[in-house]
């Protein structure tokens, strides 16, 4: 009997297994958890240990982290700190880092921060998508 279970390319020694068969050989993992994690704790991280988060997932190999917030901090007071902390992360090459922007002042502020890629969200009420 053949074996037609598919491989992974040359560099890999594993063999995978039929049920990942149909899946892709890479996936690409987008982090949000310096925003969208940190976004409804109680404890509010100092702007420091951020930093720290961030590059240390970068360092662990991912290649896209959304690093903020640029919102108007009475809506979301752990992110108060989104220009600080924008502005310190020590950028790789290779590695995509964005920020949630809500509205133009959002991206106003991201643009001086030195963001070059913007995530953007739509609400389906005008009443939430004005704040």
């Amino acid at each position: 009997m053949t074996d037609v279970t598919p491989t992974l390319p040359s560099s890999a020694s594993a063999v995978r297994p039929p049920l990942f068969a149909a899946l892709p050989a890479d996936v690409s993992i987008f982090e949000v958890g310096p925003r969208d994690g940190l976004q409804n704790e109680s404890t509010i991280l100092p702007v420091e240990r951020k930093v720290e988060l961030i590059e240390g997932l970068v360092d662990a190999g991912i290649k896209r982290i959304e690093l903020t917030s640029f919102v108007n901090p009475r809506w979301i007071p752990a992110l108060a700190d989104h220009m600080e902390v924008a502005s310190r992360v020590r950028r790789k090459p290779g590695v995509t880092y964005s920020a949630l922007v809500p509205n133009l002042r959002g991206l106003d502020s991201a643009t001086r921060a030195g963001m070059q890629e913007i995530a953007v969200f739509m609400a389906a009420s005008q009443t939430h998508n004005r704040k």
